[in-house]
């Protein structure tokens, strides 16, 4: 697997990824008013390349496939975090996650926050994320729910201090 920054021509795969992830995968936990609602298809591309401007955007790839994506910003927010059908349950998102915790680590972030749907609460709870809230969201007139989720991640000053006083 290789992981690496989204560059401008990664647009439309992401975009597809996340269509394909959200009615292949959350399809378990949603409705199909819903999904449609939350991944219509086919994607806006317009709307994709503002949804993802300021964030910090790691792609992974399984022979240069697509295998998931994760949007974040510099202070910890975790906006995204998606695998393709065909590479879920194989370790990937685990993977994007670790990258961006440790990218988000050595800027000194002590907490993340996600709002996670229900299909991906487990994989933040073992992740060490708590929720915070239930959340109620409306895309295209469609009630979602979700959860507003946080973890609080020792900083490296943190760190830092408490090795010092070993």
């Amino acid at each position: 697997m290789n992981i690496r920054s989204a560059v401008e021509n990664d647009l439309a795969s992401i975009a597809t990824l996340f269509t394909e992830s959200v009615h292949g995968i959350a399809s378990s936990s949603y409705n199909q008013e819903q999904l449609d609602a939350w991944a219509p298809h086919p994607p806006d591309l317009e709307q994709w390349q503002l949804r993802l401007s300021g964030y910090a955007t790691l792609v992974a790839e399984i022979e240069r496939e697509p295998a998931g994506f994760i949007s974040f910003t510099s202070t910890g927010h975790i906006e995204y975090l998606f695998t393709s059908p065909e590479f879920s349950r194989q370790g990937i998102a685990s993977e994007l996650y670790g990258v961006a915790y440790n990218m988000l680590r050595g800027k000194e972030i002590d907490r993340l926050t996600t709002a996670a749907s229900l299909e991906a609460r487990p994989f933040f709870e073992r992740q060490g994320f708590q929720v915070i809230r239930e959340e109620t969201v409306i895309r295209s007139g469609v009630v979602l729910n979700r959860f507003y989720m946080e973890c609080h991640c020792a900083s490296s000053a943190s760190r830092r201090h408490r090795e010092s006083l070993r």
